[in-house]
């Protein structure tokens, strides 16, 4: 059967299907900004905050694959992977306005698992999407427009709370209570990432699941039959580890935060046997099925995102507390020193996400140069250098420099890696291998969670800004790494196929 080629889209066309990526950030930025000033604001000690933002890469772990597996086998009125767009982005939206009014901890953090499941609802299908609609040769510019997105958004989302304070707002609260300054922007957030998300699903289409099977690059599915021995012995390796680190943990009595490392080993050890025992097919067993037989191209990039997110995971985590204890001199919550310290820690990471806005223009012609990988590797190394920075930096303006290496490894992490990926999966599974792919994200960031305290507390004095220096050095691994992965094909970047140009061979 002949095959064809994908139509060349506009850039505009690129520019409405990449747009809800705006709302979706803009939530994500807010989250990422806020919530450990809002556990701490309700009494978290800093030791529990990992354990409290465990949540967000939970639900991903959980959340994304199984999105990715049902929107591969959706077709609606609303199209593939539109539906689950726009119903979690309702969600979220509604999450984002119930979490500054928690009235205890325990309610922020459980809005904080319905406002990360729900972005991971609407996250998950937008990175297939890419695939499904675009010809190989312009998915770069899919994925670098995301981080465009992703980058605007950011900014704005992070400067909120220090803008409503130069306005007037009031930046501080009583006990127990979170600023306005807070409130009303996660208020605003609400109404950005469902106006955003809903532009997306009501000014573009999909192709119907038929008319994409025929289209050159949707590739072959050869499922290879499970291994049912090898499942059953690694399953039974790693279950026997993560007990033996359970009980290692509790008769030592270390870290109690070390029980959600050895437990997800276990969790994944039970995963294995109950597949090899299986002999039906379901949603479980296809993607567990599919891990098992995911591209060396994945695996491979599988390293490199571990190394990536587990650093970003550091940063989000520490950011406030570091800085808040380090530039400005205090860990009391209430006091005047801490919330302007965190309004700056705002400012940081609008700084780093505007940098990443520049830096998603400045990337292709990086590739141009020096291909995927080199590029892919400079990148986060400058992110490396930057979180190391904050260890010698004392004047909390200054910090904004560091911030120009991490904005570049953020945005280069946000599109490099599914650039190299996206050749090397097969259309009609495209939602649940980028699901899975999100494995490698969620893992090292369950175990930053997991250790971060731990090797704070026992080996670092208690000194959060050496979470950040951690990161630093698991970014210049993430550099190391990216050198192993092959390319499958040599592709024209961005500029090569925007308008003006769509008469090119691809």
């Amino acid at each position: 059967m002949s095959r064809m080629q994908k139509p060349v889209l506009s850039f505009w066309q690129i520019w409405n299907m990449c747009f809800g990526f705006l709302g979706i950030q803009f939530g994500f930025a807010l989250q990422n900004a806020n919530v450990s000033r809002i556990f701490q604001t309700l009494g978290a000690q800093l030791d529990e905050i990992p354990m409290l933002w465990v949540a967000a890469p939970l639900t991903g772990l959980i959340v994304q694959p199984i999105v990715g597996y049902y929107s591969d086998r959706t077709w609606t009125r609303l199209g593939r992977r539109r539906p689950y767009f726009f119903f979690g982005a309702l969600a979220a939206t509604l999450a984002l306005v119930f979490m500054p009014n928690s009235p205890t901890l325990w309610i922020a953090a459980g809005l904080l698992w319905i406002l990360d499941a729900s972005i991971n609802v609407s996250m998950e299908p937008f990175r297939a999407y890419v695939g499904d609609q675009l010809p190989p040769p312009q998915r770069p510019a899919g994925y670098a427009m995301q981080s465009f997105f992703i980058g605007v958004s950011s900014v704005i989302a992070s400067l909120l709370p220090w803008i409503l304070t130069r306005l007037g707002v009031d930046n501080t609260a009583g006990p127990g209570e979170i600023p306005d300054t807070v409130k009303y922007s996660f208020y605003f957030g609400g109404v950005m990432l469902l106006g955003a998300v809903s532009w997306t699903v009501f000014s573009t289409r999909e192709y119907p699941p038929d008319q994409l099977k025929n289209f050159d690059d949707a590739g072959v599915v050869r499922q290879r039959p499970l291994d049912v021995a090898r499942s059953r012995r690694d399953g039974a390796v790693w279950l026997g580890a993560g007990v033996v680190g359970l009980l290692a943990i509790s008769l030592l009595q270390w870290d109690r935060q070390l029980y959600l490392l050895a437990g997800g080993i276990a969790v994944y050890g039970v995963a294995l046997l109950v597949l090899s025992a299986s002999r039906s097919t379901n949603v479980f067993t296809a993607i567990m099925t599919d891990v098992h037989d995911m591209p060396d191209a994945m695996r491979r990039l599988a390293v490199v995102q571990f190394f990536s997110w587990f650093a970003l995971f550091a940063m989000w985590i520490y950011t406030t507390a570091a800085v808040t204890q380090v530039h400005f001199g205090t860990s009391d919550v209430q006091s005047a020193a801490y919330n302007e310290g965190a309004n700056w820690v705002g400012v940081l990471f609008a700084a780093y996400n505007g940098f990443a806005a520049l830096a998603a223009i400045v990337i292709p012609f990086m590739v141009r140069r020096w291909g995927l990988r080199v590029s892919h590797m400079i990148n986060v190394w400058l992110g490396a250098l930057g979180l190391v920075s904050f260890a010698a930096i004392r004047d909390p303006q200054w910090l904004l420099v560091a911030m120009i290496g991490i904005g570049f490894a953020w945005a280069s992490i946000l599109s490099l890696p599914y650039a190299l990926l996206s050749d090397n999966l097969p259309a009609e599974k495209m939602g649940v291998y980028m699901g899975i792919f999100n494995f490698f994200i969620v893992i090292p960031q369950l175990l930053a969670a997991s250790v971060l305290g731990f090797l704070l507390r026992t080996f670092l004095g208690g000194e959060p800004v050496y979470a950040l220096v951690i990161g630093g050095a698991s970014l210049f691994l993430a550099g190391v790494a990216v050198l192993r992965v092959q390319p499958k094909v040599s592709l024209p970047f961005i500029t090569d196929q925007w308008p003006g140009n769509e008469q090119k061979k691809v």
